[in-house]
């Protein structure tokens, strides 16, 4: 690859690529697959982890709320009903294990919400998934020549820095 030095102040790195050859573009590009590899096993970690959170946040919440629901809207013919049903001497039963699976339920819900948010889970997938699509916009002007070599490792640097986090695949 042929490297000249930058000669002016505001040029750029001490180093820029000038080289225009299709080993250079194939360089470049064989480095936009690997990162791209890197996202989508990222991804592929991430976003079910994303989706089960948010899952168990949402149900849990929910169910929560419908255990509530019933004595608080029913009050003691509910309960009295219910420990009816299940043969149950003292109603007092019924208030205490719906409270105690509600608490469980709020518990997990709040417990999944700030797993999610402590690490910026749904932030960093976003982040992933918008560096993805651009790295695919790059490749595909890179390959069919529509971009300079400057100018596609200076988009290249950009979409990578977006996504830190993403670590590269092993060397195989």
């Amino acid at each position: 690859m042929a490297l000249r030095r930058a000669d002016t102040i505001g040029e750029g790195s001490w180093y820029q690529i000038m080289d225009e050859t299709s080993d250079t573009r194939q360089k470049l590009s064989t480095r936009i697959d690997e990162k791209q590899q890197a996202i989508r096993a990222y991804l592929g970690r991430e976003r079910p982890k994303r989706n089960r959170l948010a899952n168990v946040s949402i149900v849990g919440s929910a169910l929560a709320a419908a255990l509530t629901a019933g004595p608080a809207v029913g009050g003691t013919g509910f309960t009295e009903t219910v420990a009816g049903i299940f043969g149950l001497g003292d109603d007092s039963l019924v208030w205490r294990v719906l409270c105690l699976l509600a608490m469980i339920l709020s518990v997990a819900a709040a417990l999944a919400t700030n797993f999610a948010t402590s690490r910026s889970l749904a932030d960093r997938v976003s982040a992933a998934e918008s560096s993805s699509a651009q790295l695919e916009g790059l490749q595909v002007a890179l390959t069919f020549g529509h971009i300079e070599i400057d100018e596609a490792v200076k988009l290249y640097q950009q979409y990578s820095a977006q996504v830190p986090f993403v670590e590269g695949l092993p060397a195989r």
